[in-house]
């Protein structure tokens, strides 16, 4: 089934999200939009499924003009979404998620859940998804809910099926087999939207790709088009994907956990024994499939776990009891995992956001009084240096893209005087712009003479950041390993093969 849209646009008082936009996805076609965070890609994808409508403009399927005026809508045309962030209950089952808003019954007010359990085993079956249909959506990892979200859109019957960012939670494993099944996909007749800035994945899978950038479509690209080429097209200048760094100058230790063990509320163990130092001018990076105790780690590192044995010393000094107050007070700058959840309050102001941990401090405050000309002045100092793009410092966090989201925590947290860096994810979602900027900036900590420790999943990044690796598996420090270790060596290493 072919996609059109002609002269979509869309407004959002002064701000024009999207900018008579022409797009034709072919029957049988993986059409990629690549493009910034912010560049206005989902929110075209939101007016083609019927969560927005446009201000002006058509869209097509099979050459016939169809008005869609909500999700319904959308699946009645055959278009289906799978969103970035997922649109599944946790509490209910697979089976529950997926007739949800299309429920049939048998019976008087009886759910008729078999015939829902029947289809999911079909389409697992066909593309090897392996998903329980009595499975609740919370016991599921990341990768088999957003499988979850593909059956829902393949079992209401979607021949034109919108993927948003979809390898942004997954790890390098579970991006290759959703690759693999986009080409299934594909081969059985079904067109693909693939809204995503990984110039790799791009570059594997798509048929044709289509630029855009500040809410405009900027070009078209084959497949073929080098990484430089489509990254220059995003952001509108050349972009250099190397990470340019010199030999680390090793100081003192500044971090040493020794025999550290974390567990849950139930006592299960989460992190066993873990023992490291790092030191000053040094990148330590945590390489390991998610969900293998890195998150724990980091998050005991800044107080953020209660059940912790053993020792965590900054500097000398054990924090291991410490507040998340008393720890970043001593001289940690904590980049979380969500930036969304953990690094900021949506509601709260860009210059509010950007003294969280700084509020009762000077220069910011006298005593319990905050100074708001001194507050909108830094901001305004903190917005220029990490090049936030948002029409004033005023604004609610909300109102940012992704990456503009991540460059006020970090301003935030590397605009103060620091000892320790724990960076967890930091270009989780980031666009290849926005990633040159943060992959500078660790850089950039770790020639100040500050230690860094950087928890990712993308093996790219730790062999471009790292001047040593540890690979964690089920909770252990499999093995520390040279930055030049092969990516191959690594993926074993994540599969808890030892050397």
């Amino acid at each position: 089934m072919s996609l059109e849209l002609r002269g979509i646009t869309k407004r959002f008082g002064a701000l024009v999200a999207n900018e008579s936009i022409d797009l034709a996805v072919a029957d049988g076609e993986i059409h990629a939009i690549l493009g910034e965070n912010g560049a206005g890609k989902s929110t075209l994808m939101n007016i083609v499924y019927g969560l927005l409508s446009p201000d002006e403009g058509t869209i097509s399927v099979d050459g016939k003009i169809v008005d869609i005026q909500s999700p319904l809508d959308a699946l009645a045309a055959g278009i289906g979404m799978v969103h970035q962030h997922f649109m599944l209950i946790p509490v209910f089952t697979v089976a529950e998620n997926i007739v949800l808003g299309h429920e049939k019954t048998k019976g008087p007010g009886l759910l008729d859940l078999a015939t829902a359990r029947e289809e999911i085993l079909r389409v697992s079956a066909e593309f090897n998804f392996d998903i329980d249909p009595d499975a609740l959506v919370e016991d599921l990892p990341v990768g088999l809910q957003q499988r979850v979200e593909i059956i829902r859109a393949l079992i209401y019957d979607a021949k034109v099926l919108i993927l948003d960012e979809p390898t942004a939670v997954l790890t390098p494993q579970e991006t290759d087999e959703l690759l693999r099944n986009m080409k299934k996909l594909k081969e059985g007749g079904t067109s693909i939207v693939f809204i995503t800035h990984k110039l790799r994945e791009v570059r594997e899978a798509a048929d044709k790709i289509t630029i855009i950038r500040r809410g405009k479509v900027v070009g078209t690209a084959s497949p073929s088009a080098s990484q430089e080429e489509l990254a220059s097209l995003m952001v509108g200048r050349p972009v250099s994907l190397d990470v340019d760094k010199k030999a680390p100058e090793l100081g003192k230790v500044m971090l040493d956990v020794k025999n550290l063990n974390i567990s849950d509320h139930t006592g299960r163990n989460l992190v066993k024994n873990v023992s490291f130092e790092l030191r000053t001018g040094e990148v330590l990076a945590v390489a390991g499939v998610q969900g293998n105790g890195q998150s724990e780690l980091a998050e005991a590192i800044v107080g953020l776990q209660e059940h912790v044995h053993g020792t965590i010393s900054l500097d000398g000094v054990d924090i291991t009891k410490s507040s998340v107050r008393d720890a970043l007070h001593s001289g940690i700058a904590f980049v979380p995992e969500s930036r969304e959840e953990d690094g900021l309050i949506a509601s709260f102001s860009i210059e509010e956001n950007l003294i969280l941990d700084l509020h009762d401090l000077p220069p910011y405050a006298k005593g319990p009084v905050i100074s708001p000309s001194i507050v909108s002045q830094e901001a305004q100092k903190r917005v220029a240096e990490f090049d936030i793009r948002a029409q004033s410092a005023k604004d609610p966090a909300s109102s940012l893209s992704g990456g503009n989201k991540q460059k006020v925590v970090l301003a935030r947290e590397l605009s103060r005087p620091v000892k320790l860096v724990v960076a967890s994810q930091p270009t989780r979602g980031l666009d290849v712009g926005s990633i040159e900027f943060v992959h500078e900036r660790i850089i950039a900590e770790r020639d100040s003479g500050r230690a860094v420790l950087l928890f990712s999943t993308e093996l790219d990044e730790v062999s471009a950041l790292a001047d040593r690796i540890a690979v964690m598996y089920r909770g252990e420090f499999i093995a520390i390993v040279p930055a030049t270790t092969s990516r191959e060596d690594l993926g074993l290493l994540m599969a808890g093969v030892k050397p």
